[in-house]
């Protein structure tokens, strides 16, 4: 009885969702399963391959060593996103949780490459090292995870609600800065300020915003296939248009190989105790900022956000990330996690299949096996994904205020989210401020998503609490609603 309860308000928070075209277990066609799995990919291909451009271009790396570190990014992300979602005995959320490379590794890499370079090592001896760090980091999610069911007072739904709300807020800055144009229109932008492609340019916002436009319009539309389609369409609109404007790149499609082929430990690894710690740290900030990925995901499908079943799941979801991350390792990549950004595609989509997963995974994998099919992909202009991924930003940001409505906003809770969204927020939008602090420390609270959700889990546990609490914050503690709410 107790347990139906959980669920009765487990559901309330997710039937204030438009109603899911296709639920967890509902088995879509095909044709509309790999219309939704393409959007998906369209989603996370970019986010993907970028730590990878960033990391190898630093280290110098000759292209066919690249190539072959961004075809593995994409290769395991498939293989990942297979594991989560197949859920390979405790292994996986069984959610449709795409897996992706890190952002929150590639400054502390940087900073590897940089000290390493410098210190006369070489690019292969570098990489060595950056790949061994990650290789005995993926055991600490993996441990983590087998402790979470011992963590229910902790993550109540004021944290796991903050971690998500500051999800979506923190990724619309990376969503705005797509739309203007991205890295590349930055470079442009440093030689030719008038360029129609350089940053923040009229032509670049004009794209992104009919991009936007559609995939607004589209998601809001009652047919079905328009609202399923609503990423996709606004994607090949943007990329048509910059095809007649002349400004879609084809250029590294002669440079790409036919075939990656996986070879494990091919880079080899090394490791090194004092520059262990930075990378150790942001693994546990990871694993906080994946338990909110999670209950998104939970939530915009329609399953429980607490009780047995959100547990293991989140049991699963986050051994999953330390597996995946650790198979990432050993093929000469860098570490894997569930992202936040395809959670707005199903909302957008109405489409919370697993079995999507299953299309997305196998999509990844052949393009991280077979290089020239994602460099299409790459010819698009950034800013159409930044048209496309800002709405889906948007709303993950929701999905967080929904699960905070729930919360009974009293005094303490006012003050943990307030302090909570402030510290998240100040370092995502000026995080120069924190250039004195050390490199350890620097890594983790850059990332707002990171910042913000320590801030809400240690006020949590150290701010003293009333007697009465709010029924849902108990019912996670316990797994059962008290008396008054039955």
């Amino acid at each position: 009885m107790a347990h139906t309860n959980i669920h009765q308000e487990s559901h309330s928070i997710a039937d204030s969702y438009p109603r899911l075209l296709y639920g967890l277990h509902d088995k879509p066609p095909f044709k509309d399963a790999l219309f939704v799995a393409l959007q998906h990919v369209c989603a996370i291909f970019i986010p993907i391959v970028t730590p990878g451009l960033l990391i190898t271009g630093a280290l110098g790396l000759e292209p066919a060593k690249a190539s072959y570190i961004l075809g593995m990014s994409l290769f395991v992300s498939g293989i990942g996103t297979f594991i989560q979602v197949r859920q390979v005995g405790a292994i996986g959320s069984g959610l449709l949780s795409i897996q992706g490379t890190s952002f929150a590794f590639v400054t502390p890499i940087l900073a590897v490459v940089g000290a390493s370079l410098k210190g006369g090592k070489t690019p292969e001896e570098t990489l060595a090292l950056i790949l061994g760090l990650c290789f005995f980091g993926s055991f600490i999610p993996i441990i983590l995870s087998r402790f979470l069911h011992l963590t229910r007072k902790i993550f109540t739904p004021l944290v796991t609600g903050t971690a998500v709300t500051l999800i979506g807020l923190c990724l619309i800055k990376v969503g705005m800065f797509y739309m203007a144009g991205g890295g590349k229109a930055k470079a442009i932008a440093a030689k030719l300020p008038d360029s129609p492609q350089a940053y923040g340019s009229l032509q670049n916002w004009g794209l992104a915003m009919v991009v936007f436009a559609i995939v607004g319009i589209c998601s809001a539309n009652p047919n079905k296939y328009l609202r399923m389609g609503s990423i996709i369409i606004g994607l090949v609109t943007g990329f048509i248009i910059s095809v007649v404007l002349g400004i879609a790149d084809f250029s590294k499609l002669s440079t790409l190989p036919i075939l990656n082929i996986p070879i494990p430990f091919r880079f080899g690894l090394a490791f090194d105790s004092a520059t262990f710690v930075s990378f150790a740290i942001i693994y546990v900030a990871l694993t906080l900022e994946v338990l909110g990925d999670i209950t998104a995901t939970s939530m915009v499908s329609g399953e429980p956000i607490e009780g047995a079943v959100y547990i293991r799941r989140l049991k699963g979801g986050i051994l999953g990330d330390g597996v995946n991350s650790l198979i990432a390792s050993v093929c000469g990549t860098f570490p894997i996690v569930t992202p936040a950004q395809n959670n707005g595609i199903i909302q957008l989509t109405g489409v919370g299949s697993r079995y999507v997963g299953f299309f997305v995974a196998a999509i990844l994998a052949l393009l991280g096996l077979f290089p020239i099919v994602g460099g299409v992909l790459l010819a698009i202009p950034t800013p159409v994904f930044g048209g496309a991924v800002m709405l889906m930003f948007g709303t993950v940001a929701v999905a967080g205020f929904n699960i905070l409505r729930e919360v009974k906003m009293d005094n303490r809770a006012f003050v943990i989210l307030a302090v909570s969204l402030a510290a998240g927020l100040g370092v995502t939008f000026l995080p120069d401020a924190l250039e004195k602090f050390p490199p350890a420390v620097k890594g983790v609270l850059e990332s707002g998503i990171a910042t913000g959700s320590i801030c809400a889990l240690v006020l949590n546990l150290v701010m003293p609490k009333k007697e009465e609490e709010s029924p849902l914050a108990e019912g996670i503690a316990s797994d059962t609603l008290p008396m008054e709410s039955k």
